[in-house]
């Protein structure tokens, strides 16, 4: 028996030309997106022995390896992960840094004319035009926050709707990867090149929307997880993600995933990519920021309420409300959210007492039976006791709020949460009450504390009614002496003689029978005893209401005493523009990640043309010499045969 020349020459062809096909296929797809290079091994067939020696038979394919390394392909998803992440809140983010640097520049511009059009009317009192602007530049504010509340919202649906839109896409890459799986199950065992490619660009397009672990299966599937903790993909089982209504705020939903009948509610913020940040750019920006526009709405309306009730308008009576007052329903819409695992049938509703204490945060309200309530700030997680009124049914020791009760303490049940937002719904609610230029309340009554007195007490008039006998005008004053040790009060003439009292009166209101009514505010621990003297006279000309009026432009009524209004918007302002800029950065930093990630894979699975053009150049080579071969055992076959003729 002797070596069979003709069939060694024709494995070698064989093989040359499977060799040229896989380097051709690998040429071909050097463009395509996520395919992975492909090599020929090739291997000996078993030699044969003639005499005492053995001769090997040829070659052949043994084996189309596709080059992959799970440990760089990790790392790329990482990378992706990271990048895709970044890049979501950095765009959000500069949607917002537009939004408060384009369209909201018209908040502090209209808030700056207002104070302008209290100067003319502080210069010109009595002049009708001047009040009739200055109403209009308070629309112009109220307008401008209501606007900016209006563009905040639609940053909400937009945020809400891309969170769905990811939602849908996992779901479709979810199904596709079971199918996958069930094909790749299917073979075998034999594993499918292309679907295996496949199977990578759909869980790299997947570690763009979360965070990927991968646990492959024996059979050559895949089983998925989101998070590091949600299942996705679980053999030829695909799980589905989606959307359920907000807990407490139904117009912020929650994540969802589910499989069969059974449904569980997830963190989206902790799933990493784009999901992750926009459930935490809803969360951790949006919503604050929606709080912060609540607070100078709400600081714009109390302030300029409150100045308006210590002066006097053009018909000589107390000013009323300009704005919507703090507490009206249209701008105390949403301060209260109720959990739906609530147990307890109580009604809250948050009142504002103190615009200069509120900071702008949310709140949890949480009962523990019998009767303890705690309330903790969300931003600093500081944790605050509430104590129970049972005279006002209301809870107090909030940040410049309570809570009040519309039932009784005992529908709480243990365990009940409330999410409380202070600010919520001011800037959507404010407006223009007053549609008359003569209810400006430009004057101011003169109101003078001795200078003996504690500094405990304040006096603000509630009522006044000139047409009394006893109305106290310029040289007519009546001094009163409020003593909050015993809840009486005692009045004198402009002499010094005692005209009446002491009087009982209950804290904090006073009513007086010479036709004016007046709250006190105590702070004092044990009660002090101070005098007030009243000068109620009113000219048209007085304009000193509005001075007062204008200088609250620089007054730092807001944040506890430390910020004017228009810097509680600056300081929204800057601080987007901050974490815009911060994000921008963490862009960069993560593209360049990924692009060494992604290098990585390449240098080992992507195709190079030159190396594949060699390649293709050796096997045509082999394939010729092989050919070769062939003709050769060709000739020495005809010679043989001619030896013998």
């Amino acid at each position: 028996m002797a070596v069979d020349l003709l069939n060694i020459a024709r494995t070698g062809v064989l093989a040359a030309q499977s060799q040229m096909g896989v380097t051709s296929n690998n040429i071909a797809n050097a463009n395509t997106v996520g395919y992975h290079r492909q090599v020929a091994e090739q291997s000996s067939l078993e030699s044969q022995k003639i005499g005492n020696s053995f001769y090997g038979q040829g070659t052949y394919v043994s084996d189309v390896k596709r080059i992959y390394n799970d440990y760089a392909a990790r790392e790329l998803r990482i990378g992706q992960t990271a990048m895709s992440g970044a890049e979501t809140r950095y765009t959000k983010m500069n949607e917002m840094d537009q939004l408060y640097s384009q369209i909201g520049s018209m908040v502090p511009d209209r808030l700056t004319d207002f104070f302008a059009s209290i100067n003319s009317v502080a210069d010109l009192p009595t002049d009708i035009g001047m009040r009739d602007s200055m109403l209009g530049a308070a629309q112009q504010t109220a307008t401008s926050l209501n606007q900016m509340q209006s563009h905040l919202d639609s940053q909400m649906k937009q945020t809400n709707s891309q969170i769905g839109a990811v939602a849908d896409r996992i779901n479709e890459i979810s199904t596709e990867l079971a199918n996958i799986n069930l094909e790749l199950m299917k073979s075998g065992g034999q594993q499918d090149s292309q679907l295996l490619d496949q199977q990578d660009a759909l869980i790299l397009e997947l570690s763009e929307y979360s965070e990927v672990n991968v646990i492959p299966l024996e059979n050559g599937g895949k089983s998925v997880m989101l998070g590091g903790s949600v299942m996705l993909v679980s053999g030829e089982v695909a799980m589905q993600v989606g959307t359920t209504t907000g807990d407490p705020y139904p117009n912020e939903p929650r994540l969802t995933t589910s499989t069969g009948n059974q449904t569980l509610v997830i963190d989206g913020s902790k799933l990493g990519g784009q999901l992750g940040e926009l459930f935490k750019f809803r969360d951790e920006t949006l919503i604050p920021v929606n709080q912060e526009l609540g607070q100078l709405a709400l600081g714009v309306a109390d302030a300029f309420n409150e100045m308006q009730s210590k002066g006097f308008d053009l018909n000589g009576e107390l000013g009323q409300n300009i704005f919507t007052d703090i507490n009206d329903p249209t701008m105390a819409a949403g301060r209260v959210g109720e959990y739906e695992g609530n147990t307890g049938t109580v009604k809250l509703k948050v009142n504002i007492d103190d615009v200069g204490q509120l900071t702008g945060s949310s709140y949890e309200l949480s009962f523990t039976a019998p009767s303890s309530y705690e309330l903790k700030d969300t931003k600093t997680g500081e944790i605050q006791a509430l104590t129970y009124d049972a005279v006002n049914n209301q809870l107090t020791g909030g940040d410049g709020f309570s809570i009040q009760i519309d039932s009784v303490p005992a529908g709480f049940a243990d365990g009940d949460r409330f999410e409380i937002r202070p600010n919520a719904g001011a800037a959507a609610g404010i407006g223009v009450e007053m549609t008359d230029p003569k209810g400006i309340a430009a004057a101011g009554p003169k109101i003078i504390g001795e200078s003996t007195n504690s500094g405990d007490t304040s006096v603000q008039l509630t009522s006044i009614d000139r047409t009394n006998a006893n109305f106290p005008l310029t040289d007519s004053e009546i001094t009163i002496q409020i003593d909050t040790v015993t809840n009486t009060y005692q009045a004198f003439d402009v002499d010094g003689t005692a005209i009446g009292g002491p009087t009982a009166f209950t804290p904090p209101q006073i009513s007086t029978p010479f036709g004016f009514d007046f709250e006190i505010d105590d702070s004092s621990a044990g009660g002090v005893i101070d005098t007030y003297t009243f000068d109620l006279s009113f000219a048209e000309g007085d304009n000193s209401n509005a001075v007062e009026m204008a200088k609250l432009s620089d007054a730092k009524l807001m944040n506890g005493g430390t910020t004017t209004l228009a810097g509680v918007f600056e300081g929204s302002k800057l601080d987007i523009g901050s974490k815009t800029k911060a994000a921008a950065v963490t862009v960069a930093s993560n593209e360049a990640v990924y692009q060494q990630a992604y290098n990585r894979v390449q240098s080992e699975s992507g195709v190079n043309l030159d190396e594949e053009a060699a390649n293709l150049m050796r096997f045509q080579q082999s394939y010729q010499a092989s050919a070769r071969i062939m003709t050769t055992a060709q000739q020495m076959f005809d010679s043989l045969l001619s030896s013998v003729r």
